[in-house]
């Protein structure tokens, strides 16, 4: 399926004057973890980062800010040997799906987000708890109440803008019953369906929806959630998230952007961002194609982890993953515009969350023979080989 090595890859853009890198982050420039504050960044990366500002951005349905979020992370890697909101190390680009904005200072803003959306995302943390006690306690009787307590505490993601229900703790208790995981997967998701019936039903009908990594596509506007199996235990993460907020609008904002500081003008529209996108994927091709200019779309590099491909059971397939969206986006625009864009798929198995692997030819979970998604190159030697390319990259065609 690749046919590209990181090093060609970097021989490519050596040849490149307008070129923008969109990446993920959880899985690709650092390992999955079973808890999201036990993460680590590497400072050279950060570093790596500030020295390619103007063609590097994040995209990423985790957020910047809060005890969970990125930002804390760089100031731990950097503590002592720099400030990053003075020295603008942060990592720039859109957080929570496309909603939050960040440039490299650490400034923040939310385009396109009502004060009464935050309010009722700010209640949703306790009332998560309330049903994860509710519907997931009589699946863990071997459990103390101080126990089951203590791994709700860190299975609940308090996001300001996606609060998440993160099960890979919940899973770690039982390894193995893929019976459980599945039933805990199915009242977790339970437990957002009915706060987001709830929130529809006090007039924010057209505001949040759900949004499951990894999932297996979209079914009539809704993710499908991927059942745990041997050896894959599916979807982690139930996410409740503002409408709009999804990676392939995104990136629609991350051009717009990067042409804007290029030309002084937004080819997209100053005001344009992530949830007054069109939500449609074709709308959003044809939306490029009539609106930026062919000499000024850059070629566009996209990094993520999470792609899946699962059979349908009726001979067909059913894909998903919160990367797929936008990497098969990004992909599909080098075609009009004639670009060389380039997708990296790096290996994020190796972590402490069950995986579909790279080692397998097939890419088996991940892809299929008849996907559209081609992924250009393929990092089998996950998040620390892909670090030391960026540091290479970096220090190559870097500021």
């Amino acid at each position: 399926m690749a046919n590209l090595s990181l090093e060609a890859l970097l021989e490519e853009l050596r040849h490149q004057q307008d070129w923008l890198m969109v990446q993920d982050l959880d899985g690709v420039c650092m390992p999955l973890v079973l808890d999201p504050l036990t993460r680590v960044m590497p400072a050279a990366y950060i570093r790596s980062a500030a020295r390619l500002q103007g063609r590097f951005c994040v995209l990423t349905n985790g957020e910047h800010a809060g005890r969970r979020g990125v930002n804390p992370l760089v100031e731990r890697a950097l503590a002592g040997t720099a400030n990053p909101a003075i020295e603008g190390l942060y990592l720039p680009g859109l957080a929570a799906g496309g909603v939050q904005w960040q440039d490299r200072f650490g400034q923040i803003t939310y385009p396109g987000i009502s004060t009464a959306e935050l309010a009722t995302l700010d209640t949703l943390p306790a009332k998560i708890l309330k049903g994860l006690r509710e519907q997931l306690t009589p699946l863990l009787p071997e459990l103390s109440e101080a126990e089951r307590e203590a791994l709700y505490e860190r299975t609940i993601l308090a996001n300001p803008l996606s609060p998440t229900i993160n099960l890979n703790a919940l899973f770690s208790c039982l390894t193995g019953d893929v019976e459980r995981q599945q039933q805990l997967q199915q009242r977790s998701l339970a437990v957002m369906q009915t706060l987001l019936a709830q929130a529809e039903a006090n007039g924010q009908e057209a505001c949040f929806f759900l949004h499951l990594a990894p999932n297996l596509g979209n079914s009539g506007g809704v993710e499908v959630l991927k059942p745990a199996a041997p050896g894959n235990v599916g979807t982690t993460d139930v996410q409740f998230m503002l409408r709009g907020a999804v990676k392939e609008a995104g990136l629609l904002a991350l051009i717009n952007q990067h042409i804007a500081r290029g030309t002084g003008t937004a080819p997209l529209g100053e005001a344009f961002n992530a949830r007054s996108a069109p939500a449609d994927h074709a709308q959003l091709l044809e939306l490029c194609q009539r609106s930026i200019p062919v000499e000024q779309m850059p070629v566009l590099v996209g990094v993520g982890d999470t792609i899946t491909s699962e059979p349908d059971g009726e001979g067909g397939w059913r894909r998903g993953g919160s990367d797929r969206g936008f990497l098969t986006l990004l992909q599909e625009l080098g075609h009009p515009f004639g670009r060389s864009n380039r997708v990296v798929l790096v290996d994020s198995s190796a972590g402490e969350v069950d995986r579909p692997s790279l080692q397998d030819p097939e890419l088996k979970g991940l892809s299929d023979p008849e996907d559209p998604l081609k992924p250009d190159v393929l990092v089998p030697g996950g998040p620390d080989a892909y670090v030391a390319w960026f540091e290479q990259l970096a220090t190559e065609l870097g500021a």
